[in-house]
């Protein structure tokens, strides 16, 4: 069976989204039965409900020195590793 986009209406905001051939593709691999009803951004917003906005901190990167953000106060004692370098650290 081949899917073509279609254009659905968002339940919450209201705006017209696509409901792409490939995302239609992966619910079907994923055996969803029903089409989105909100779009990306009211999706996003519901499941992020209630959580608070996690801090960002600046540093700098210990390995190749490009500035950075990290989810944690950095401190003087520990090296902080961008995530390009922490990935290759492990």
């Amino acid at each position: 069976m081949f899917n073509k986009d279609k254009t659905l209406t968002c339940r919450d905001c209201g705006r017209e989204f696509v409901f792409t051939a490939s995302e239609q593709d992966f619910f079907a691999e994923k055996g969803f039965t029903n089409e989105p009803t909100r779009c990306k951004e009211c999706r996003n917003a519901r499941k992020n409900a209630g959580r608070p906005q996690r801090e960002m901190y600046d540093a700098v990167c210990a390995s190749c020195g490009k500035p950075c953000k990290v989810p944690f106060q950095p401190r003087d004692d520990r090296p902080v590793y961008c995530s390009e370098c922490f990935s290759k650290q492990r």
